[in-house]
Order: structure tokens, then sequence, then C-alpha cells
């Protein structure tokens, strides 16, 4: 990774997981990522490469339960990770939205970084896995990741029909609106309170 201001490392260890993270907001999308679940290293590797956001991420979970645990935990350090390496958010353009075509499915990300939380999700998928990955556990990954961000997201599949090419636009949908969000556009505050 680039030396920046812009970083964050996070360490969070539970009796279900063991994670680390560290981002760079100024990469370049390089990445190094191993979570144990196959399909959700591929939905993380799009996003830091369509982002261009740097991640390096590992974790050892209780895959041996389930995906769940795993899944979450990732959500939390990575939306942290992300919080933190934004700090007082000074300059950032605060909003991103992209609509990303995925062959015959169309997604749509609209994003707030207003230190505020909540998750519209709109998507509904055929199939109950992809791979090693429970669909159910999209929303809740992308849920986990608004609430420790503190972002205001709205997700949405306007048409699709293959279940892996409509959780693909999903990520890359967000990872484009927040590339957006956290580039640098001024030198204040994008926000009336003085503070986001």
């Amino acid at each position: 990774m680039k030396p920046t201001s812009r970083t964050a490392t996070v360490a969070r260890k539970t009796k279900e997981t063991d994670i680390h993270v560290a981002v760079n907001l100024d990469g370049d999308g390089e990445y190094e990522i191993e979570t144990g679940i196959g399909f959700l290293n591929h939905m993380l590797e799009l996003f830091s490469k369509h982002s261009q956001i740097d991640i390096r991420l590992s974790c050892k979970g209780d895959l041996h339960i389930d995906d769940h645990h795993t899944v979450e935990d990732i959500a939390i350090a990575l939306g942290t990770a992300l919080r933190d390496a934004l700090g007082d958010k000074r300059g950032i353009a605060r909003y991103g939205y992209a609509y990303i075509p995925m062959d015959e499915t169309l997604a749509r990300a609209v994003l707030d970084l207003s230190g505020r939380s909540y998750l519209v999700f709109n998507a509904k998928f055929a199939r109950a896995k992809i791979s090693d990955m429970a669909t159910e556990m999209v929303e809740h990954f992308f849920f986990s990741l608004a609430e420790h961000l503190k972002a205001n997201l709205h997700l949405e599949i306007l048409y699709g029909k293959n279940t892996h090419h409509k959780i693909e636009g999903l990520f890359k949908a967000f990872a484009v609106a927040l590339r957006q969000a956290v580039s640098i556009t001024s030198r204040s505050i994008a926000s009336t309170k003085g503070v986001i």
C-alpha cells in the first residue's frame, strides 16, 4: 500500500472470528484478501478494484458452523476501517451513486457518508447459495457495513435474472459510488452543521 494519511488498520477478534483489515482510500485497487469464503473473496476483490481502495484482509472464522459470523464480522471490520480512514471527512464529496450493468442485470447504489447509518436493500435472489456463501448474507453484509461506516446506503437491482450477476452488480455499484463519495473535492466539510 502507498503511504497516505487516509489509511486505517482494524483488528477484530472474538470467539467466532479473527480478522485483520487494512485500507488505503487513495490506492490503486490493490488487494490481498482471504476470508475463507471463495465467493466473498471474489466480491471483495472486485470491490477493491472498482473503488480503487487498497485492501488487505484476512479472516479465520467458524465456517464449520456456517458463513454468518464470518460475513457479518468482516463487514463490521471493513466498515470500521473505512470510517477510520475517512477521519473528519474534510473535503470529501460525501455523496456517490452508480448504475452498473452486469450482462442482463442493472444494479444501482446511492450513498451518503452522512455519519448516520441506514440501509435500503431491494434485491431478490433465486438461489439460496452461490458457491460457499448464502445469498441471504448479502443484505446482512451491507447492513453491517453501512452501520459501521455510518453511511446511508440504498442498493437496488432494477432488473435481472442471474443471481451471481445481481450480487456482483451490487458490489460493483457500491464500489463506484463509494469511490465518488470519498473523493476530495474541496477543503471544507460538506455539511451546514460543520461536521459529518
